[in-house]
């Protein structure tokens, strides 16, 4: 099972990199923009060059909370494949298909019970 597992603990630890690398930059960016209106009373609502702080701030802050989210399921993921539960579906207990789980890493069910939750 070296084979398998190993690739999959790799993937699962690449994303693991990967989605650290897209937190941190979200951050960064988020600081940005609360710095960017701290001490302001400036009124940008009706800029019209486009969106406002406030706005862009709330973007980041749903795409930042998307990303730790993402973060949690690779963490519960890798888990999983520690204690062998990595590709059973958590619902019905069957297998996962190996295409769901190469698209989806984190993926907790199959694509039949996925279907059903719709």
């Amino acid at each position: 099972m070296t084979d398998g597992a190993g690739t999959t603990r790799e993937r699962l630890t690449a994303a693991l990199a990967e989605n650290a690398v897209q937190v941190d930059a979200l951050e960064q960016q988020h600081a940005r923009f609360v710095e960017a209106s701290k001490d302001s009373n400036a009124d940008d609502e009706h800029d019209p060059e486009g969106a406002t702080i406030a706005f862009e701030r709330e973007q980041v802050t749903a795409l930042l909370d998307r990303a730790r989210s993402s973060r949690a399921a690779i963490e519960e993921a890798l888990a999983r494949l520690d204690v062998g539960r990595y590709g059973v579906c958590e619902r019905c207990g069957g297998p996962i298909a190996p295409a769901r789980l190469e698209a989806r890493p984190e993926a907790t069910t199959c694509i039949a019970c996925a279907a059903a939750r719709r």
